[in-house]
C-alpha cells in the first residue's frame, strides 16, 4: 500500500434523487481486509440496481460501501491477508456490494476472476452482475437443459443479451422480448430463434404457437406485475419461472390452479446481499463453465455505450432511456 495514494476519486449520492444526485468526491483509498484483493479499476459496469440505489430504493447490505457500483475490471495493486490465488498485477473482473464507481475498490478474493483471454477491461467491466445472475438464476435455479425452450424478457438488457448467449451456446432454444424492430434484430443477432416485440405481439400465443401449444421451460424475468399470469400461461409443463426483479410491481394476483396442474415452479433471487461465499461458489461455476467460452470469444459482453467516471449522471440517464442495447460501461483510466 506505501506506492498507493491516500485518496481517491470516487462518485458518492449524498442525496437520493435524479441522475444529478451523483457528484464526484474524495474518499479514501480502501484497505483489504483479510481474504480481500484491491484492485485498481479501469473500468465499472452500470446496472439498473445503481439506478435503485440513487433514487433511495436499494440501500447497500450492511457493512457495504456506500458508493455505487457493483461489477469492475482492474489491476490487484494490494493483497489482504490470506489471499493465495492472486498476486500483484492480475488483472480481474469482479463482482462487488457497492463500490464500483471508484479509482479503487477492495473486494473478496473469492468473487474475483481473471479477465478473460479475449478481452480488454472495458468488456471485463461488464461481466460480472449479468453472468452471475444468470447463470445462478437460469442455469441452477431454473436448471435450463439442452434442447429445452427457454424465454427471457428483456433480451436486449444487459441481462438479455447475457442470457440469450448462454441459453444459445448451452443448446437451448432461446425465445426473447424486445421492444420495435432494432432490438428483435439484435435479439436474433445473439442466437434468439424468436425475438418477441412486446409492443406489437402478445409474448403468450407467440411462445404458444411456436412450440406446439407445449410452452417455454425456462421463463427469466424482470418485469413482475400482469407478466406474471402470462408467464404461468406460457409455462410448459414441469415448467419454472424465475423471477429477478419486478419493473411492472412485485405484487400479484394468481390463480394457483393452473399452476398446479401443470406443476410448475415459481423461483427468484437476488444477488447483492448474498455472501462471499455464495458468490464465490457461483464464481468457481463461472470459472468452469463459462470461462472457456468467454476465452474463447464464444461469448462476450455486449457494450452499448462508454462514459469517463466523472460522467456517471449522463451514464445514468441514458439507462433510464431504455435505448441501450447490452451493457453501459464507466472508463476510470
Amino acid at each position: 500500500m506505501a506506492d498507493l495514494p491516500e485518496t481517491m476519486t470516487a462518485i458518492e449520492i449524498r442525496t437520493p434523487g435524479g441522475p444529478e444526485a451523483l457528484v464526484p468526491g474524495e474518499r479514501p483509498v480502501p484497505q483489504p481486509a483479510k481474504g480481500e484483493l484491491l484492485i485498481e479499476v479501469a473500468a465499472a459496469g452500470v446496472n439498473r440496481p445503481d439506478i435503485l440505489q440513487r433514487q433511495g430504493g436499494y440501500p447497500p447490505p450492511k457493512g457495504a460501501s456506500d458508493i455505487p457500483g457493483l461489477e469492475v475490471a482492474g489491476r490487484v495493486v494490494a493483497l489482504g491477508e490470506g489471499v493465495t490465488n492472486f498476486a500483484l498485477g492480475d488483472a480481474v473482473c469482479a463482482l462487488l456490494a457497492g463500490g464500483g464507481y471508484a479509482e479503487y475498490a477492495a473486494v473478496p478474493a473469492l468473487q474475483c476472476l481473471k479477465v478473460p483471454k479475449s478481452m480488454g477491461m472495458v468488456e471485463a467491466a461488464a461481466i460480472p452482475e449479468t453472468f452471475f445472475t444468470v447463470w445462478t438464476n437460469v442455469f441452477e435455479r431454473g436448471a435450463l437443459a439442452p434442447e429445452e425452450t427457454f424465454l427471457v424478457h428483456g433480451g436486449t438488457s444487459g441481462i438479455g443479451t447475457t442470457a440469450i448467449q448462454l441459453a444459445h451456446v448451452f443448446g437451448a432454444r432461446v425465445f426473447a422480448t424486445a421492444s420495435g424492430p432494432e432490438k428483435c434484430k439484435a435479439c436474433r443477432d445473439l442466437g434468439a430463434e424468436i425475438a418477441i416485440d412486446y409492443r406489437k405481439e402478445d409474448f403468450v400465443e407467440v411462445v404458444k404457437d411456436a412450440t406446439d401449444g407445449r410452452g417455454a421451460d425456462v421463463i427469466l424475468d424482470m418485469v413482475g406485475g400482469d407478466y406474471v399470469a402470462r408467464n404461468l400461461k406460457s409455462l410448459a409443463l414441469e415448467g419454472r419461472l424465475v423471477q429477478i426483479a419486478f419493473l411492472k410491481g412485485s405484487k400479484v394476483e394468481l390463480d394457483l390452479l393452473p399452476m398446479m396442474l401443470k406443476r410448475q415452479f415459481i423461483t427468484g433471487s437476488t444477488l447483492r446481499p448474498r455472501s462471499p461465499v455464495e458468490k464465490g461458489a457461483i464464481a468457481t461455476a463461472l470459472r468452469t463453465r463459462v470461462w472457456p467460452l468467454l476465452d474463447a470469444g464464444k461469448v462476450k459482453p455486449v457494450i452499448y455505450k462508454t462514459f469517463p467516471l466523472a460522467q456517471a449522471a449522463e451514464a445514468h440517464r441514458l439507462m433510464e432511456t431504455n435505448r441501450h442495447i447490452g451493457k453501459i460501461v464507466l472508463t476510470v483510466r
